[in-house]
């Protein structure tokens, strides 16, 4: 390596020069520099290509001894921490519970959803917020609205690729969904994040299904609950304020790991196992493929008004979809990783 020598960071859609690198330049020190013109902490910090003998260095290590080039391109995935502080950062005032929030009475849910105060920030929302649009809604279809750290992706692990990180099952668990249901991506971090984790995991441009759309924190609300204080959520009005004319209460589920995100329209949440440590449980993990054959069950469904998806399992079992031919030949066909 020269004494000056340079690499270009891919980050965001967007390509970062970084100069001045010295053969004592650690790779700690390269995330420092990116750190200081990025605002993505070091920790948050994937760098997917830069690799020594296989695998992704050390902090300690040199980038002489990785695969370093002159003027090499690294891609990056990180998000700047007011992004990601919803998702990662539990309210100081409402304890361990905040992650699923399971001993909230119905009574309180019901009031949350008439509060003319919450329906006042929907009704600006509809009005102010864009989503990012990629596709127009499909007459007589219903929708499905997904999160993505923890139910689609891992995003605390480290990995040299980020498909080693997604969640498995996940493009024929969207490729089954299409056929039924127009499909959402609606995550708590900002909207860069999002298009970039969506494009490194094949997401954005699968030639086996279409993203209507996608949504990020600007479009949630602060709701104000007696127990747990003030909670971040996903209201599902926002949507159909939006597109009252193809989606309602009567034909939208949304998956998410934290039951928060849907405290808003608990009827249509149905709380997904978090997807963590992708390298010890992507070998077991089969939710997606279970919630396909769900979202197969009940596609023909006038309403889902009367279900109740956290019993989602039993449904399941119950139902004679799992006989169908259609499932046979999905269970047959699909794949852990695309």
């Amino acid at each position: 390596m020269s004494e000056n020598s340079s690499v270009i960071i891919k980050w965001s859609g967007k390509n970062i020069p970084i100069d001045g690198l010295k053969d004592t330049t650690t790779v700690g020190d390269l995330k420092m520099i990116i750190e200081e013109k990025t605002c993505v902490k070091v920790e948050r910090q994937k760098l997917l290509n830069l690799k020594l003998k296989g695998k992704a260095p050390g902090d300690e290590d040199l980038l002489t001894a990785c695969n370093f080039k002159n003027k090499m391109k690294i891609m990056m995935m990180g998000s700047v921490e007011k992004e990601i502080e919803d998702v990662l950062t539990v309210p100081k005032d409402i304890g361990n519970v905040v992650n699923d929030l399971d001993d909230i009475s119905e009574e309180v849910e019901i009031k949350l959803q008439n509060m003319q105060e919450h329906l006042a920030k929907i009704d600006r929302r509809v009005k102010e917020y864009s989503v990012k649009h990629f596709n127009d809604p499909r007459p007589g279809k219903k929708l499905l609205v997904l999160d993505i750290d923890y139910t689609l992706f891992d995003h605390r692990s480290n990995a040299e690729k980020a498909v080693e990180l997604m969640r498995p099952y996940l493009h024929d668990f969207l490729a089954l969904a299409y056929e039924f249901y127009d499909i959402v991506i609606w995550s708590a971090t900002g909207m860069r994040w999002i298009e970039a984790k969506m494009k490194e995991l094949g997401v954005t441009d699968n030639p086996r299904y279409k993203i209507a759309f996608f949504m990020d924190h600007g479009a949630m609300i602060t709701v104000h609950t007696p127990h747990y204080g003030v909670i971040d959520t996903k209201p599902l009005g926002v949507i159909w304020g939006k597109y009252p004319e193809f989606y309602s209460s009567e034909n939208t589920i949304m998956f998410d790991d934290l039951r928060r995100n849907f405290l808003m329209n608990p009827q249509n949440g149905l709380k997904i196992r978090p997807f963590r440590s992708a390298h010890q449980s992507r070998d077991s993990d089969v939710e997606l493929k279970n919630l396909a054959a769900y979202l197969y069950a009940i596609k023909d469904k006038e309403s889902f008004k009367d279900l109740k998806h956290k019993h989602w399992e039993s449904y399941l079992s119950k139902s004679s979809a799992l006989k169908s031919e259609y499932l046979q030949t999905f269970f047959a066909e699909c794949k852990k990783f695309f």
